[in-house]
């Protein structure tokens, strides 16, 4: 059993979308700005190991798998704990870029069947999760 979520998020970072993208991009440096990122393991040219932990203290493994690198838009295929994509799409604005970030999941395993009884907690989780994001690519794009 497994329960889905999507989450939906629109933001403006000081920086052209060249410069975000190639933050983005670039997954072995995650942890350095994004402190929910724990570690990252490149597996080959177009995939990574992510172990993430937000305000909840459970490590969620996620194997990433480049779709596309190329602007506008960023997206992985997502596997281990999670299955499904992560897509992010950038245009310029005039403060610097303008984020969607895109995300449609299932939870897997023994975390599937208790997050259809904690949904709101681990929406609030996620949620975490992304604030730090921003604030760390925020940050680092000034």
């Amino acid at each position: 059993m497994h329960a889905r979520y999507v989450f939906r998020e629109t933001w403006v970072i000081p920086s052209p979308p060249e410069a975000v993208r190639a933050m983005l991009v670039d997954l072995e440096r995650y942890p350095e700005w994004w402190p929910q990122v724990r570690a990252v393991v490149k597996l080959g040219e177009d995939d990574a190991l992510l172990v993430c932990r937000s305000a909840l203290p459970y490590d969620l493994e996620i194997v990433l798998h480049a779709v596309s690198r190329d602007l506008p838009t960023l997206e992985v295929g997502l596997g281990g704990d999670l299955d499904g994509f992560a897509r992010w799409t950038l245009t310029p604005a005039p403060n610097g870029s303008r984020m969607v970030f895109e995300q449609e999941v299932a939870v897997r395993g023994l975390l599937g069947v208790a997050s259809m009884l904690l949904r709101p907690v681990l929406t609030w989780n996620h949620r975490q999760m992304m604030r730090g994001c921003r604030r760390g690519l925020s940050a680092r794009a000034t």
